[in-house]
């Protein structure tokens, strides 16, 4: 029980000992620890340097323990003492991790790597670091990865990690792509298509991204990118192409694209009446409905057209044909 204060089991025992008798001479002390009398001694010299025990004035050859509050007391304002100097120095040691990771150098950034079995390598280690998501944009001409085949991203997701993965529409033509999509989506990740992906791109945990660089001349490279402002841009990049792109799903005659869904008939109303100039409570009233159903449709309205105002969703209803441009003018 006294080990946060110096003492081994020994010692502890010893000075427990002589707490109980009050004093002992080394013989009478060793018999009641069955130690030898020599390694009795040591024990008592040890506690008298630790200010545990002293030798009796009166009665040479006798020791006496010192007063449990008085002398642990003491022991333990000292290591007081030293857990607060090792929380000051752990204090320091943080700020300047802090500091440091803040503002890392620009070269750390963004690093290069070369040759095929690197760009390999560096590609499965960026899904098996990561613990809660793989996001990747893959296209229909894979050169050293494929971004779909490969064992790391099995056991990743047997992990837990989830993914979300675009694939270019010509992904279906490849000789393994059916394949592939079917082991994707029988692993519940969730896949969706879009005719064309802008680059392939993998970000794992939002806090690291490989983008695949090409060269008609020079091997295969990629650039791994680490948190910084061409990582969000990287993540914003994936995000749109994702709100774009159309959900794959796996049933019985294999893997089919979901239709996208649209407005129905109240929808498109509220759409016009919105666009018209009428407030949310009107809009309501006019179509006999609630406001928070007017409301829960709007807000479904920007989920689905991927924007986050308004005045983006009024674009994209004439954009997308569902209100005609010379409706109300």
């Amino acid at each position: 029980m006294l080990a946060a204060l110096g003492l081994d089991e020994t010692h502890e025992a010893a000075y427990r000992a002589l707490v109980s008798v009050g004093a002992a001479d080394v013989p009478d002390l060793a018999r009641r620890l069955t130690l030898g009398e020599q390694d009795t001694e040591r024990a008592l010299r040890r506690l008298e340097r630790q200010g545990l025990a002293a030798q009796s004035s009166a009665r040479p050859g006798r020791w006496v323990a010192a007063p449990p509050g008085v002398a642990l007391g003491a022991l333990l304002t000292q290591q007081r003492h030293e857990l607060e100097k090792a929380e000051l120095a752990t204090a320091l040691l943080a700020e300047e991790y802090r500091a440091a990771a803040a503002e890392p150098a620009v070269h750390d950034l963004v690093e290069v790597v070369t040759g095929a079995a690197a760009v390999t390598q560096r590609f499965l280690q960026l899904q098996l670091g990561a613990s809660h998501e793989v996001c990747a944009l893959v296209t229909g001409n894979p050169l050293v990865v494929s971004g779909m085949d490969n064992d790391a991203e099995a056991q990743a997701a047997g992990r837990g990690v989830r993914y979300r993965v675009v694939v270019e529409r010509a992904v279906f033509d490849l000789p393994d792509g059916i394949t592939e999509l079917t082991a994707a989506l029988g692993r519940d990740e969730r896949v969706r298509v879009v005719e064309r992906v802008p680059t392939k791109l993998v970000v794992a945990d939002r806090s690291l991204a490989m983008v695949p660089l090409t060269s008609r001349t020079a091997g295969p490279a990629a650039l791994i990118v680490h948190a910084s402002g061409l990582l969000e841009l990287l993540c914003g990049l994936f995000e749109s192409v994702w709100r774009q792109a159309l959900p794959l799903r796996l049933g019985a005659c294999g893997v089919t694209e979901e239709q996208p869904d649209g407005p129905d008939a109240t929808d498109l109303e509220v759409l016009s009446l919105l666009l018209a100039g009428l407030t949310d409570a009107s809009v309501a009233k006019q179509l006999d409905l609630g406001l928070r159903t007017v409301q829960r449709r709007v807000k479904r309205l920007m989920e689905l057209t991927g924007v986050t105002t308004r005045l983006q969703l009024g674009w994209h209803a004439y954009e997308r044909g569902w209100v005609a441009r010379d409706a109300h003018e």
